[in-house]
């Protein structure tokens, strides 16, 4: 039979890091299946890291979900595990980064303190404790470590929460923010295809929509595509992004964020041109 299940998310980059929380997880569980989701979020950007997180979460199977950017390594911030409704169990830092994914699953049926240090490495770092601790305790988990055995319960009210912004529809537009830019300047606002359509109507290839960005002298032009191929380069569009299932501005071959100077938290506002 297959191994349990481990998805593994972080801002540690491509250094010897994840592997390093890798090997930690095989020491314990040697059979554990690893699924390295990104380890390429922004340094330290906790929201990035939680909205990719609650993208990704429903597509995977039941299992351990540990996710680990953690600027606050080291502080009294709170290391926690969190048991969903559907069965999954997250591992990482109390900051916020896991309550997303967390409502993706249907939402917390408990949450604990990871105190019990005999799960922990021998030795713990003030730095690494994604090696030391939320490794090992992910490890033994998957491995069937009864849940309660990790720590202490905490009330679910008092857990760190991070809500993602929401769209508003309002006078024929759609009020969004820009929640998430990937590495190929595409940038994600808040809200998806159903939300906009409430608005604007049915969106058919080529139908032209306006996006207005609060501070800029003008309104962005740009078109609906089912994919960037259906416009030729260097042509911006909007679209509904498969990989996080929300809207998305892209330039074809080029960067929608530099196209337009876009950046995180920009206002942004989708309307029928």
């Amino acid at each position: 039979m297959a191994g349990p299940f481990i998805s593994f998310l972080t801002d540690f980059g491509g250094e010897t890091a994840p592997a390093i929380c890798r090997g930690v997880i095989w020491s314990i569980a040697a059979d554990a299946r690893i699924l390295d989701l990104n380890h390429g979020i922004r340094r330290h950007a906790i929201r990035d890291g939680a909205f990719l997180l609650s993208r990704a979460i429903g597509y995977l199977p039941v299992g351990v979900h540990l996710a680990v950017v953690d600027p606050g390594v080291g502080t009294d911030r709170r290391a926690i595990a969190i048991l969903a409704s559907r069965g999954d169990i997250l591992v990482g830092p109390d900051n916020g980064l896991l309550r997303p994914a967390v409502r993706a699953l249907g939402g917390i049926v408990e949450a604990r303190e990871l105190t019990n240090t005999e799960l922990f490495l021998p030795r713990v770092s003030s730095t690494f404790h994604g090696r030391d601790i939320f490794a090992p305790v992910a490890a033994r988990l998957a491995a069937g470590l009864p849940f309660p055995s990790v720590g202490p319960l905490i009330e679910a009210a008092a857990l760190i929460d991070l809500v993602l912004p929401v769209p508003v529809a309002r006078d024929g537009g759609l009020d969004s923010v820009v929640v998430f830019i990937d590495p190929f300047g595409n940038v994600r606002l808040a809200g998806g295809r159903e939300d906009l359509e409430r608005v604007a109507g049915p969106l058919a290839t080529g139908r032209p929509l306006r996006v207005r960005i609060k501070g800029a002298k003008r309104p962005l032009d740009l078109t609906w595509a089912a994919t960037f191929g259906d416009v030729p380069p260097g042509t911006a569009i909007a679209y509904d992004d498969a990989e996080t299932a929300g809207l998305a501005i892209a330039v074809n071959q080029g960067s929608a964020a530099e196209t337009f100077g876009l950046a995180l938290d920009d206002i942004a506002r989708i309307e029928p041109a």
